[in-house]
């Protein structure tokens, strides 16, 4: 399956449960996000403003503001005010006239006096303003990002550096921008785009397109998620994140087609580690995890050579003991614990009759044999290491539980001879293209 396709899937993927709110958003963005943010960028919306200043299109209409910023359109109208003693203005007889009237009619110290005065509140600026507010509050919360030099943004923002304090300076100093009113919560309205975009001057013009652009990716359009994912996951080429996220919401599908109406789909509280819960109503429940080591439910995977008697153990075995003894001896305020990765997906079952049962799956991008052998490795480590609340799961002689635990994901291979899935031992190997027709069947296994 190639980057194109995971693409495709995935947006169509994304629209249907993280825009809907069926998994927390706060999952996708930590997944692909660039590398080196902090949790303040562990929201879709501050992702989405983060990939938007990234665009070229809104870098080089950064650039070009501060000469375009002068020629702001603005409306004149005429504005009458009373004055004693003195004439402000162009005296205006007949309305003089009258207020004299009502107020004292011999006073003729009084005077209505007319002015021109400059309106920026038009439509087409409170469009600009806006515009400039979201990239003046994006660019200041990755202002450290800037100073880091990350590739991500260095693509973009290096060689024109100046142009965040230009941008920020332009913003809160610039007579024309402070003039404009900042927009209210329901602003712009889609009149006020529409005649941004009909403008003769191309700023107005431009500040329209590139708001209709970041709207419509808070939004979930289609095309907008597409780009967001194509161009700010992790890295431009981290094809392993955008996999596993695939395979993931191949589980998703798969157990919402096995349960049906029976089992209710629960959006999870942010915070989780949970990517998916579903429950009936006789108690069952089953829960989908990604990337995690599921202590949300005082799960983990520790090798058992710790609590091996040492005649018992064989060499690789006292390598291992060993080594974490000396490491430990050595760095005095570190501790180390013999362990396995993190599987990238974990489903759970809690069964009938207190009985559960875990599906453990590592995802492997890759059609190379080594890779393959190492992840089949790793699936049989966390399916023999697997404990809950600190007891090992599978015991002798079924360390690997019953054959249905475990399951390795691995890209397609072309050409190349391999055992069906019903076929297998201990685990099951799947390929991208077989999810669709083997995943299900996998699962119903375990339920």
């Amino acid at each position: 399956m190639n980057r194109e396709d995971l693409l495709d899937s995935l947006t169509s993927d994304v629209l249907t449960y993280v825009m809907h709110g069926r998994i927390p958003e706060e999952h996708l963005a930590a997944e692909i996000k660039p590398r080196g943010l902090d949790e303040r960028f562990d929201d879709f919306e501050s992702l989405v403003r983060l990939h938007f200043i990234l665009r070229p299109d809104v870098v080089d209409f950064v650039e070009k503001l501060p000469s375009r910023i002068r020629s702001v359109k603005t409306q004149t109208k005429n504005v009458a005010s009373v004055s004693r003693g003195t004439v402000d203005g162009r005296i205006d007889w007949g309305k003089t006239v009258q207020r004299r009237h009502t107020r004292n009619p011999s006073d003729r110290s009084l005077f209505v006096c007319e002015h021109r005065s400059e309106n920026y509140d038009i439509d087409e600026n409170v469009v600009l303003k806006k515009l400039l507010s979201v990239l003046y509050r994006t660019l200041g919360e990755c202002r450290e990002y800037f100073e880091r030099e990350y590739e991500w943004v260095t693509d973009r923002w290096h060689e024109n550096a100046e142009l965040v304090d230009s941008m920020e300076q332009l913003f809160e100093r610039n007579v024309h921008v402070r003039r404009i009113r900042s927009p209210e919560s329901y602003e712009p309205t889609d009149r006020m785009i529409e005649r941004a975009s009909e403008s003769r001057q191309a700023i107005y013009r431009e500040a329209s397109r590139l708001l209709v652009l970041y709207r419509e990716t808070l939004n979930g359009e289609s095309h907008a998620v597409r780009e967001l994912l194509e161009k700010t996951a992790i890295t431009p080429d981290d094809d392993e994140t955008l996999f596993e996220l695939y395979v993931l919401f191949r589980y998703i599908d798969a157990i919402e087609d096995i349960s049906g109406d029976e089992f209710t789909l629960r959006t999870i509280r942010s915070g989780s580690q949970e990517v998916a819960r579903l429950e009936n109503d006789a108690g069952e429940e089953l829960v989908l995890y990604h990337d995690s080591s599921a202590r949300d439910r005082s799960l983990s995977f520790v090798s058992d050579v710790e609590e091996k008697d040492a005649d018992t153990l064989s060499r690789t075995e006292k390598i291992q003991r060993e080594a974490r003894r000396v490491s430990n001896n050595y760095f005095q305020n570190v501790e180390f614990r013999t362990a396995t990765g993190r599987p990238d997906v974990i489903v759970l079952e809690i069964d009938r009759g207190e009985r559960t049962e875990y599906l453990i799956t590592e995802v492997k991008h890759s059609t190379r044999p080594e890779t393959i052998r190492t992840g089949v490795k790793e699936t049989l480590e966390y399916l023999a290491f697997l404990r809950d609340d600190g007891d090992l799961v599978f015991e002798e002689p079924d360390v690997f539980g019953s054959g249905r635990n475990g399951v390795l994901v691995i890209q397609d291979l072309e050409e190349t001879a391999t055992t069906p899935p019903s076929d297998q031992q201990s685990i099951r190997i799947l390929q991208a293209s077989e999810l669709d027709q083997e995943l299900q069947s996998v699962i119903r296994e375990i339920l």
